[in-house]
């Protein structure tokens, strides 16, 4: 089971559309289908506007967004998709858990011979085997 804490995942194509998002409480599917399309694009924008103004370096984007109340981790693939995981103040290992995420991403999704590049994600191997991270990823 996914580790305690963990609000939300969702993934952001290169284009910015949202193409997948997994509840891991009650409480985060609060939100409409709209708004988390709406919170996936304004995050891809922050994110490279970010990125832009990164003044040393390779330019990157947001990683981690912390709050009194969330944290919010973003890991950026090579091909530019965005893992993103939403989860309380207190989850420490959030970047491992979303390297995680990736590898079940590429082994159940990439290598899926019906998936469509940047469509939504409807695979059901990898929604199952996201509940096998194990809670210290």
């Amino acid at each position: 089971e996914m580790p305690a804490g963990c609000y939300t995942l969702f993934i952001i194509n290169k284009a910015g559309g949202l193409i997948y998002t997994r509840h891991f409480t009650q409480d985060a599917s609060a939100l409409k289908l709209n708004d988390w399309l709406r919170l996936a694009s304004t995050f891809h924008s922050m994110h490279a506007i970010a990125g832009r103004l990164t003044p040393v370096g390779a330019p990157g984007g947001i990683e981690t967004l912390e709050t009194d109340t969330f944290k919010l981790q973003c890991f950026q693939t090579p091909t530019g998709i965005k893992l993103v995981m939403i989860a309380e103040p207190r989850v420490a290992n959030l970047d491992a858990i979303l390297r995680q995420v990736y590898v079940l991403y590429s082994d159940h999704v990439l290598k899926n011979p019906f998936y469509e590049l940047d469509m939504p994600i409807q695979c059901d191997a990898f929604t199952a085997r996201l509940d096998d991270i194990p809670p210290r990823a």
